[in-house]
Order: structure tokens, then C-alpha cells, then sequence
């Protein structure tokens, strides 16, 4: 079966980089591995993945190498940094990144690979946090040409129960921004209501089983308000330095292109506060503390 399924390589072992390998190899891909931290490969290469030093290596023997990255300026020096992908590339392989980053940036970069290369590069930002990548549950929102995405759909449908092209490199971006600010803002509103239950004396707890089904309902609300009552905010999930990330980004976005977005700015503020007030590392749910009397 093994011999059958082309080579993978995947850089970015991190909360959704792992079940997302996890979920490759279970399937039956050869998966070669990086990631800064090497101990945090070693689940993988107990399950027979095998290791490399350096990003430029991820290229040797695979015909689509995936990343799952902080940011735009980890992924830029993973790609074109000393040892990078760069290095290593060549015509006809691809480079899928699940990461979230600027569009702007991300065209750039693709362009530079494939006149350098001839690397191809498609965007596939995820959604679905943790539990969807665990799953094999995500929505994954692609940028790249028609033939590219396709021929990586075989690929992703171990990853997600979707998989939309949105359009040409960056596409895919922009619709990770677009997700990202109604998750943002749900997230904070959430908080609002929870602290605002709490203070009227309703057990906020109740709240997501009495709202499920009705217009309110959402993913977010399921997850989010049960932890938020209980203040259950460990183990983190996700964490509050990405959404405010992609909040920044869709806010940049929307100055680039002259989009009123005001709500998602007001979001971006709220959390830079919450941030700044050491919740950066923290999961989402600490979002209710912004609003719970003594602790705002």
C-alpha cells in the first residue's frame, strides 16, 4: 500500500501539526519530518516517520511538503532562510501551507519559489481547532491553481471533511481572515455573555444546552461557554496570540483594500488587551476575564 501513495513531508509539529501527521501516517503516507524542537517529532517517529535536520531536506525524496507554521515570518524563514526549503526544491513538487498568514505575503513568497524553484505553493489554511485536525474533521480553504488543488485532494481528504478552492495563491488567505473574524468576535461575545449571566445570577453554565438549536447556536458557543462558566482554561486548545494574529491580519487586509471592518478592529483591541495582560500562551476561554467583576 505503502509503495502506492507519493511521499510526504510536513514542518510544524505543533498542536494541529501532530494529529494532522498522526492522521497521514495512520493512512499509509511516508512522512518525513521537521520541526525547530526535535523531541516534539518523537511520537511520529515511533509510528514510522523519519526525521531531518534541516527544512531543505524535507525535499529530498517527497512530492508535497506541508507546513504548519506560527506566522509569516516563521514560514518566510523556513522557505528562504539558511537550510530552507529553497534549498532543496525543484520543479514539480508542491508546497501545501496550513498556516495562517498575510495574503499580501503569501502571494510574494509563491511567486519567489516558483521562479527560484519551480516549486508550486497552494494555501490551505484549517479551521476546526485540535479536535477537527484529531478528526480528520477540518474545513480547509485552499488558494492555488484548479490542477494543484486537486491533485492534493486525495491528499487532504485524510484531513478534513472539506476542502474548497477559493480561488488563485492567497485566496485561500483572505478566507482564513474572514473565518478567523467571526470567530474572534463570537469568542468575545461569548465572554460578554457568560460574565454577564454570571453577574445576573444565572448559572452560566446552562447557557450553550439552552441556546443549542436555536439562531444563537454555534460551534464556538458549545465549546467556548461551557469553559468559560466552569473557567476551565487548561490544557490550552488554542491560544489567544493566534486569533489576535489573525485578527491584526484581517484588519491590515481590510486598510489594504478599503473594507470597513469595525467590529473585528474593536475585537483586535479587546484582545491586544487581554493579551497584554499575560494571556497570549492562554486558551480563548480566559476571555471572560476581561469581563468578570474584579478581574477586568
Amino acid at each position: 500500500m505503502t509503495a502506492s501513495l507519493p511521499s510526504l513531508a510536513f514542518a510544524g509539529i505543533g498542536l494541529m501539526g501532530l494529529p494532522m501527521s498522526r492522521r497521514l501516517l495512520a493512512t499509509g503516507y511516508p512522512l518525513t519530518l521537521w520541526n525547530r524542537s526535535a523531541d516534539k517529532c518523537l511520537p511520529l517517529l515511533e509510528q514510522g516517520a523519519r526525521r531531518v535536520e534541516r527544512p531543505a531536506e524535507l525535499c529530498a525524496d517527497s512530492e508535497v511538503v506541508m507546513l504548519c507554521l506560527a506566522n509569516t515570518a516563521v514560514v518566510r524563514e523556513v522557505v528562504f532562510g539558511p537550510g530552507g526549503i529553497v534549498e532543496g526544491a525543484r520543479p514539480g513538487q508542491l508546497l501545501v501551507d496550513f498556516s495562517s498568514l498575510d495574503p499580501a505575503a503569501t502571494r510574494e513568497m509563491a511567486a519567489e519559489l516558483e521562479a527560484r524553484t519551480g516549486m508550486r505553493w497552494v494555501d490551505a489554511p484549517v479551521s476546526g481547532g485540535t479536535a477537527g485536525a484529531e478528526a480528520g474533521s477540518l474545513a480547509i480553504m485552499a488558494g492555488g491553481s484548479e490542477l494543484d488543488v486537486e491533485r492534493v485532494r486525495p491528499i487532504l481528504a485524510h484531513l478534513g471533511q472539506r476542502l474548497t478552492r477559493m480561488g488563485d495563491v492567497g485566496a485561500g488567505q483572505v478566507t482564513k481572515a474572514c473565518n478567523q473574524m467571526i470567530v474572534a468576535c463570537n469568542a468575545l461575545v461569548i465572554a460578554e455573555v457568560v460574565a454577564l449571566a454570571e453577574r445576573a445570577g444565572v448559572d452560566a453554565s446552562l447557557i450553550a444546552p439552552a441556546l443549542a438549536g436555536g439562531f444563537a447556536d454555534s460551534r464556538p458557543l458549545q465549546i467556548l461557554a461551557p469553559q468559560m462558566a466552569a473557567s476551565t482554561f487548561e490544557p490550552a486548545k488554542w491560544h489567544v496570540r493566534t486569533l489576535l494574529k489573525d485578527l491584526e491580519t484581517a484588519v491590515k487586509l481590510s486598510r489594504e483594500i478599503g473594507s470597513a471592518t469595525p467590529l473585528s478592529g474593536l475585537a483586535a483591541q479587546l484582545m491586544r488587551l487581554h493579551g497584554g495582560r499575560g494571556n497570549l500562551e492562554r486558551d480563548p476561554a480566559t476571555l471572560v476575564e476581561l469581563y468578570r467583576e474584579g478581574e477586568a
